[in-house]
C-alpha cells in the first residue's frame, strides 16, 4: 500500500490511477493516523514551494513525515515539487525544505539561449548509478514528461540517480537510502512511468 500525501498541491488522481494500472494499491490522504501507519509514502506536488511547506505544516504532517522517513526508514518518493521539498530549500521561496537530501532547487538560467522556462515536454533521463527504481530499464532510452522552472542541484554526486539536459545537465532524479526524488512526472510518462511505478511498488519496502 502506497500512502499518497494530499496537501492540496498535487496531481493525485493521475498518480493513484498509474499505481493501480501496475497492480499496486494506494490511498490518498491527509489523515495523520493513515500516515502514521504508512509503509511507503508518495509526495506529489505542483505549485509554489512556500505554499507547499506551509500546507504540510498546517496539516501537522511535516514532523510526522520526517519521523517516518528518518526514524522508521520507510521509502518515500517525491515527484516534481515533492522532490524539491525533500531538499534543503529552493530559490523560489524562503521556507526550509525537509533537508533529507543535501541539495537545493535553483531556477533555470540560460546564457545566449532561446530555451523557454518552464522546461515542458518529453526529455531523456540518463542513469548515473544502479537502482531498483530503474530495474529492467538500464538499456533503454528512457523518456519522461517534465513541467518545471526550478531544478535541483545535489551537493553529493553519489545521490544523483539520473541527469537530463535542458540547456545544461541537471539532476532529474536522486536516490539516497530510502529517499527518492523525481523531477519528471512518471504519472504522465506512459510506458516509462508505468515501469518506474511498478518498480517502486514491487522493489521498495521499509
Amino acid at each position: 500500500m502506497i500512502t499518497i500525501i494530499d496537501y492540496g498541491m498535487g496531481n493525485l488522481g493521475s498518480v493513484a490511477n498509474m499505481i493501480k494500472k501496475v497492480g499496486g494499491k494506494s490511498i490518498i490522504t491527509s489523515n495523520k493516523e493513515d500516515i502514521k501507519n504508512a509503509k511507503k509514502i508518495l509526495l506529489p506536488g505542483v505549485g509554489a514551494y512556500d505554499n507547499a511547506v506551509k500546507n504540510l505544516k498546517k496539516l501537522s504532517l511535516w514532523d510526522l513525515i520526517t519521523e517516518k522517513v528518518l526514524e522508521e526508514k520507510i521509502p518515500i518518493m517525491g515527484i516534481c515539487l515533492g522532490m524539491q521539498l525533500l531538499t534543503k530549500g529552493s530559490e523560489e521561496g524562503s521556507c526550509e525544505g525537509f533537508g533529507f537530501i543535501d541539495a537545493y532547487a535553483k531556477k533555470f538560467k540560460f546564457k545566449n539561449s532561446n530555451l523557454k522556462i518552464p522546461h515542458m515536454g518529453w526529455n531523456i533521463v540518463r542513469l548515473q548509478k544502479k537502482s531498483k527504481l530503474f530495474e529492467g530499464m538500464e538499456k533503454e532510452e528512457n523518456r519522461f514528461y517534465f513541467v518545471h522552472s526550478f531544478a535541483v542541484e545535489c551537493h553529493n554526486k553519489e545521490d544523483i540517480l539520473t541527469i537530463t539536459n535542458y540547456g545544461y545537465d541537471f539532476v532529474s532524479s536522486f536516490e539516497k537510502d530510502n529517499i527518492i526524488g523525481c523531477q519528471f512526472h512518471p504519472e504522465k510518462s506512459h510506458k516509462f512511468g508505468m515501469k518506474l511505478f511498478k518498480n517502486f511498488v514491487e522493489n521498495y519496502n521499509a
